[in-house]
C-alpha cells in the first residue's frame, strides 16, 4: 500500500508539472525567459552575433543590443531611422543596419558599437539586408523599389542596383546567388550578385505572402515562411523543384534551420505560436509542436550552438524578448 500510495504521488507529480508548464511542448521545446527591454515603438528584424553572444533587436529610430548572457540590454545603435535588418562583417568587426525611411546604412563597430558612418542605398526602403564575405559586399532588399542594392563594403558605394519581380523580402546568400521571397508575386527568385540580374523565378505552390526563409546548405533546401496562408514550402535550392508544403501558424515573418537538431522553425505573430517541424531527412517533414508564445512575436533569431531562440514582441505596452530553448 505505501510502495502504491508513493507511485500516486510521483505520478500525480508530474503530471502537476506538465499542467503547470503550458508553455513547454511537446516537443522539448518551451519558453524559458523573458528579457523586458521596456519602450514602445515599432520593430523588425532581430539579428544575433553569436561570436560575441549578442542580440540585435531594431526599434524603429535605434537598435536595441542585448547580451545574452546576462540576459540583459547593454547598448544601442542610435540614428536608424525606420530601421529593418542588421548584418555582420565579421573579419572587419563591422555591423550595418538598414535604414528604411533613411534610404541608408548604418555602419557601427561590433566591439564598441560605435558608429563610423553612413551609407547611401541607391533603392528605396531597405529592408533585410545581408552581408557576403565572398565578394565583400552589402546587399539590401529594397521593398518600395523592388530592387536589390550591391553595395561594395570598402568602397561605400552602390555597385550594383538589381530589378527584382516584386517586393523582396527575407533573402540567403550562398556562393554568389542570393535566394529571395517574392512576397507580393508568391515566388521564390534566384540572383546572380556578380552578374547583376535575376536569372530563374520560382513559383511557390500554396505560399501567399512568402516573407520568413531558411537554408539548409548540406541538402540545397530552402525553406519559405508563406505568412498569408499560414504554409510553409519547401523547395530545391539547385532547381526550384517542389519538395514538401507543411502547416505552420498564421502571420509567420521569420523561418530558422537549426542544422545541429535537425528543426525548422516559424514564428507566427498572428497566432502567437512557434512552429517547430522535425526534418526526417532532405524530402520529408513532420510538424512536432506549435508552441504558445505572444502577439506580435513574428521575427525570430536563432542561437546556433545553444539552440535558444529569440522572438521580440510588445507586451502590454511593455517591449521584451521571450526566449524559447529547448528542455533538457
Amino acid at each position: 500500500m505505501q510502495v502504491r500510495t508513493l507511485w500516486m504521488r510521483a505520478f500525480l507529480g508530474a503530471l502537476m508539472a506538465m499542467v503547470a508548464a503550458p508553455s513547454m511542448a511537446a516537443s522539448g521545446y518551451g519558453v524559458v525567459q523573458r528579457i523586458e527591454l521596456g519602450g514602445a515603438g515599432k520593430w523588425d528584424l532581430t539579428a544575433l552575433d553569436a561570436q560575441r553572444r549578442r542580440l540585435y533587436v531594431s526599434r524603429g529610430d535605434h537598435v536595441d543590443v542585448v547580451d545574452t548572457v546576462l540576459s540583459k540590454k547593454i547598448g544601442e545603435i542610435p540614428g536608424t531611422a525606420g530601421v529593418h535588418g542588421i548584418a555582420f562583417d565579421q573579419e572587419r568587426k563591422l555591423g550595418y543596419t538598414s535604414n528604411g525611411k533613411a534610404d541608408s546604412i548604418t555602419v557601427f563597430d561590433l566591439d564598441t558599437l560605435a558608429v563610423k558612418g553612413q551609407l547611401a542605398v541607391s533603392g528605396s526602403n531597405p529592408d533585410v539586408i545581408l552581408y557576403d564575405g565572398g565578394t565583400n559586399a552589402i546587399v539590401t532588399m529594397n521593398g518600395k523599389s523592388r530592387d536589390v542594392s550591391v553595395i561594395d563594403a570598402a568602397l561605400g558605394k552602390t555597385v550594383r542596383t538589381i530589378a527584382v519581380p516584386g517586393k523582396p523580402e527575407f533573402a540567403i546568400l550562398d556562393g554568389g546567388r542570393l535566394y529571395v521571397n517574392i512576397e507580393d508575386a508568391n515566388s521564390l527568385a534566384v540572383v546572380d550578385v556578380v552578374a547583376g540580374k535575376v536569372v530563374q523565378t520560382w513559383k511557390l505552390p500554396n505560399c501567399e505572402e512568402p516573407t520568413g526563409l531558411a537554408f539548409d546548405a548540406a541538402n540545397s533546401r530552402l525553406f519559405s515562411a508563406c505568412g498569408g496562408n499560414g504554409r510553409m514550402v519547401v523547395v530545391d535550392s539547385r532547381s526550384g523543384a517542389f519538395v514538401a508544403n507543411l502547416p505552420i501558424g498564421m502571420g509567420a515573418d521569420g523561418a530558422a534551420y537549426d542544422a545541429r537538431r535537425k528543426l525548422l522553425f516559424s514564428s507566427n505573430g498572428k497566432d502567437a505560436t512557434l512552429t517547430v517541424i522535425a526534418q526526417e531527412d532532405a524530402d520529408h517533414y513532420s510538424v512536432s509542436a506549435n508552441l504558445p508564445t505572444a502577439k506580435g512575436a513574428r521575427t525570430m533569431a536563432l542561437e546556433p550552438d545553444t539552440g535558444r531562440i529569440f522572438l521580440p514582441t510588445p507586451n502590454d505596452g511593455n517591449f521584451l524578448v521571450l526566449v524559447v530553448a529547448p528542455g533538457m
